[in-house]
């Protein structure tokens, strides 16, 4: 078996509204990986075919072992990943409320990895093949069989407008404008997203602000990306990478790697 990394989209008309992309990643020959990933606005459940999970993080391939599932929430602070052994995994990138129309109940607070998401048979099929146009079909298959129309009016109108005013954005604004108090605006976004309404929102902002310099317009400075995106200045752009990423934007960009066609960008540890 060959080393892969594939990005593919869900094809079936209700997977594909709920789900950003799938993707495959498989390292036959690994001893150890290392690698950080960085917040997100979306989460995830990444299934691990033949692995444990140790006390200490670590994902760690086991040939008897079931296949292991983790449910990630939003994340507002960078994860760091260590894999060891083998690497055989598939991983199901959600949009914003994209999870809660398969399953309920879940907790959005932290990392959820005692949680049968799909049964044993089918992991089974999902890692009886490489082919993407196979897998896709049976994720989308045992997703929709699992759909059941998630209805918050008040967050569907949150997102929708914190991705639709991103660069212009308050709390008190949009509070106003659905009318109710931020408080309780904060305490549906902690419920079923995990992080505050500002939190949510400059999670956001940062994400574009990357997808921008890295897929849009790489030429762009950071001085222009800092005006662009109404930014305070040059220091608060600075200052929201270095919350986020642990790193200056210069050396968040300058370590990453893309992998994929859509946004994975992770800083690979040699």
């Amino acid at each position: 078996m060959k080393e892969i990394f594939e990005t593919f989209k869900p094809k079936n008309s209700i997977t594909k509204k709920y789900i950003d992309y799938y993707y495959l990643d498989i390292k036959p020959n690994n001893i150890i990986n290392e690698f950080q990933c960085f917040p997100h606005f979306n989460n995830t459940i990444s299934l691990y075919k033949s692995h444990i999970r140790l006390e200490s993080g670590e994902v760690k391939f086991e040939e008897t072992a079931k296949s292991f599932q983790i449910f990630t929430p939003i994340r507002e602070k960078v994860l760091n990943v260590k894999q060891l052994g083998k690497v055989y995994r598939i991983v199901i990138v959600f949009h914003p409320l994209g999870i809660q129309q398969f399953y309920e109940n879940l907790d959005f607070s932290d990392y959820i990895t005692d949680y049968d998401f799909f049964t044993q048979n089918e992991l089974k099929e999902i890692f009886s093949t490489t082919e993407t146009k196979t897998i896709t079909s049976s994720l989308d298959s045992f997703l929709e069989k699992r759909f059941k129309k998630f209805e918050n009016t008040i967050l569907e109108k949150s997102v929708q407008y914190i991705f639709n005013h991103y660069e212009n954005f308050s709390v008190t604004e949009i509070s106003n404008k659905i009318g109710i108090s931020r408080q309780h605006l904060n305490r549906i976004f902690q419920f079923h997203l995990g992080v505050s309404v500002k939190k949510f929102h400059e999670i956001v902002l940062f994400r574009q602000t990357m997808n921008k310099k890295l897929f849009e317009n790489s030429d762009s400075n950071f001085t222009e990306l800092a005006y662009e995106f109404n930014f305070n200045d040059q220091s608060h752009f600075n200052k929201t990478y270095k919350n986020l990423t642990e790193n200056s934007p210069k050396s968040f960009f300058n370590k990453g790697t893309v992998l994929g066609q859509e946004d994975t960008f992770w800083h690979l540890q040699s």
